[in-house]
């Protein structure tokens, strides 16, 4: 009876329906949202770096109305464009990539996925997303206090980060930067014990783990290592605030000068930190990759119509990128002064993971392979993020190699391959799986015109962008330079920036289209059935959009594995996971 109960009655009131919610479906939707408004915000500072790179040195006299500060007279000041640099990065990473794939899509989906009324813990749910608002809105505060945003890079190295008078963005910036960051890791943490005791203790009957989507094993293992690896780099910014405000010396060594002032500290190194934050920023490109190779997974089999290639496989190779994501940071510190042997380690360890990343890939082209093939929206940014997937970890086995890596740190080369893997596969997934997950949220369909249109104008202009940083890099051209037009050698260059600038203000313009479509289909799209898609995994067997409780009375059984596409004996090329073995076969 009380299991009935949760699932019929709602929240009374409008506040705890919809605004205070513990439902998991609308505090997916409120991240999706969140995250979404953060794109925005990072977008337009990368659009602001992109003016100053294609045009140096050129007055902006409206900007310069904006940013009086940063942009005295309209020309943008060396220390604005590294506040830029450092906000954009901590934005994009953190509070759009982390928020859309793990805080929007791992609440909307695991309790849907694995047959559950809602998480473990709702209570505990609410407060994570309520973590997170004011994380964001110290990050978007801290541009308005004295000094300007935080201007150490969204790695935040010492000793910029750890002396307030190193730079403007050293003063309160930083400080809020922190802070943010702290109230970041304490949201993390709170979903991920969410996420990983969801799973383990909620699935419902015949759910075996064996049975779960790949969406679901990616949210359970990204959660995981974000839960080994958000707590040292907590510690760190304590750490970095002791060092800040209380006078400690853990990352400030002996013999700095400031102003032609010696800082009275000793005995710290910036290595440590260095330690500390890539035990957590090279296991958190997983926690982002992986739930995006997730969601391209799962989509694959609808839109080819027959079973995926590789499943056991394919979790296998998770736990193994899994265990090696956290032994691999120093590939990161080659040119810290670190030895050749260790270099070594970090080195085989770096390339060893590219043997179960290659092998989902693999996977992924051979799930096309024979397959009735469809193209709507979800599908067209499911093969971009196999395209971006491939090209981008390409370009990680010479970054991952200590001898090549010496050469490319620092340049351009980096940047692209970043932001092709956890810019380009993830937002691609991201898309893919709003666009097809759409109607779950709200018994509506996109607009498939407007969708295709939006893949036509991101896909080109992204690969635009990126690829030829690349090439920029291998041309030797450094990062976090405001302006490139005062070097001889990279003069010849300077084309290439407009080129890349042009195509970033292209692909910047058209996820306003995205948010047009999104917001004006939540009231005016076409009304979607219960399984538009004709998919197999449990999210579609409750109505559509999903009510209170994902299901009436009784919770679903599960019978079979996702992706029962096109089996033999079936009545149709869709055998939904609810099924029984006495109406279709049980294939896996």
């Amino acid at each position: 009876m009380g299991e009935m109960s949760r699932a019929v009655h709602e929240p009374p009131t409008f506040l705890r329906r919809y605004v205070f919610s513990t439902d998991h479906k609308v505090i997916g939707i409120q991240y999706l949202i969140t995250a979404m408004f953060m794109a925005i915000a990072g977008g337009g500072l990368v659009a602001l770096m992109r003016m100053q790179l294609a045009w140096p040195g050129t007055k902006w006299a409206w900007l310069g109305r904006i940013f009086p500060d940063g942009m005295e007279s309209g020309v943008m000041k060396p220390e604005f464009y590294l506040s830029l640099m450092t906000m954009h990065g901590t934005i994009m990473v953190f509070f759009v990539v982390s928020l859309g794939l793990l805080g929007g899509f791992g609440n909307f989906l695991i309790p849907l996925q694995i047959g559950a009324r809602d998480m473990a813990f709702p209570v505990l749910n609410m407060l994570s997303y309520w973590t997170i608002v004011p994380a964001c809105l110290v990050m978007l505060g801290s541009f308005w206090v004295e000094g300007g945003a935080a201007a150490a890079g969204w790695t935040a190295y010492p000793p910029l980060s750890a002396v307030r008078t190193a730079l403007p963005g050293s003063q309160w910036g930083q400080t809020l930067w922190i802070l943010g960051m702290a109230l970041f890791i304490a949201s993390f943490t709170m979903g991920g014990l969410n996420y990983v005791t969801t799973i383990f203790d909620q699935r419902t009957k015949g759910m075996s783990m064996m049975r779960m989507p790949l969406t679901i094993w990616t949210m359970f293992i990204a959660s995981a290592i974000g839960l080994l690896a958000f707590p040292p780099l907590l510690a760190a910014a304590v750490l970095l605030l002791f060092d800040r405000h209380g006078g400690t010396s853990f990352f400030l060594p002996s013999g700095l000068y400031f102003g032609n002032q010696l800082l009275p500290n000793s005995g710290g190194t910036p290595l440590l930190w260095q330690h500390l934050f890539w035990f957590l920023g090279h296991p958190e490109v997983y926690v982002l990759i992986l739930p995006a190779l997730g969601i391209t997974l799962d989509l694959l089999p609808v839109f080819t119509r027959k079973p995926l290639f590789g499943y056991r496989l394919t979790v296998y190779c998770l736990y193994a990128i899994a265990a090696l994501s956290m032994i691999v940071w120093g590939h990161h510190m080659y040119v810290s002064g670190m030895s050749p042997y260790v270099g070594e380690f970090f080195a085989i360890g770096t390339l060893a993971i590219t043997v179960p990343s290659t092998i989902i890939g693999v996977n992924m082209i051979a799930s096309l392979w024979g397959g009735t093939l469809r193209f709507p929206t979800p599908m067209l940014f499911v093969i971009g993020a196999i395209v971006f997937f491939g090209t981008g970890g390409f370009g990680g086995i010479f970054l991952g190699n200590a001898t090549s890596d010496i050469q490319l740190h620092d340049t351009y080369f980096v940047v692209g391959h970043f932001h092709l893997m956890i810019g380009g596969v993830t937002l691609m997934a991201m898309f893919a799986g709003v666009y097809y997950w759409f109607p779950k949220m709200f018994g509506r369909m996109m607009s498939e015109r407007l969708g295709k249109v939006h893949f036509w104008l991101t896909f080109p202009a992204f690969y635009a962008i990126f690829l030829a940083m690349h090439y920029q890099g291998l041309a030797g051209m450094p990062r976090r330079y405001y302006a490139f037009d005062k070097y001889e050698y990279l003069q010849w260059l300077q084309g290439s920036h407009l080129h890349v600038s042009l195509a970033a203000f292209l692909l910047f313009g058209a996820q306003f289209l995205f948010l047009y479509n999104f917001f004006r289909s939540v009231f005016r799209g076409r009304k979607a059935a219960d399984n538009p898609w004709n998919a197999a995994t449990l999210e579609w067997s409750s109505p559509t959009p999903a009510p209170h409780g994902n299901w009436g009375e009784h919770l679903p059984e599960v019978h079979r594995w996702p992706y029962d596409y096109s089996v033999p004996g079936a009545t149709g090329d869709c055998t939904p996971q609810t099924t029984p073995a006495s109406v279709a076969p049980v294939t896996f």
